[in-house]
């Protein structure tokens, strides 16, 4: 699960990081901008309840619309983390998301996209994030060429 978090939204970068993803051959299952409100990203960020930057994250998370996605590919979240690159933008290298877009100024600003670090994490933030409906199911024209499988 990967969310473009306000400050990309506003700054209108959201077709260069999707153009990203696509171009590593991932598909694109769903989409939404919501604006989440606090008591949502208290339920996204419950693992750092315990961290001093808790309430700022979630109050940076609930502060304007964010982009929503799920992506499905061979390697997705192992290879979506290495295009989004470290959290902080500074210690990011370039060509990543974070190392070309990202501008590292003010607390949160640095930090514009959330990719789910393993496969259970990504399962919940799914389920918390999109209702089953919204999730599409198909196979592009381009699977059989990317995996293999014609």
């Amino acid at each position: 699960m990967i969310h473009l978090r306000s400050n990309v939204v506003f700054y209108f970068q959201i077709s260069e990081i999707i153009s990203r993803f696509e171009r590593k051959g991932f598909k694109l299952v769903a989409v939404k901008i919501v604006i989440p409100s606090k008591d949502f990203a208290q339920k996204h960020y419950h693992d750092l309840s315990e961290r001093p930057f808790f309430n700022g994250l979630c109050d940076f998370l609930s502060s304007g619309p964010v982009l929503a996605m799920v992506w499905e590919g061979e390697g997705v979240i192992k290879y979506g983390r290495k295009l989004i690159g470290a959290t902080d933008p500074q210690k990011s290298e370039p060509g990543t998301i974070r190392g070309d877009l990202a501008v590292g100024v003010g607390r949160y600003a640095l930090n514009i996209i959330h990719g789910s670090d393993g496969p259970e994490t990504a399962k919940d933030e799914i389920k918390l994030w999109f209702k089953p409906e919204e999730l599409v199911n198909y196979t592009s024209n381009a699977e059989k060429w990317i995996y293999g499988n014609n």
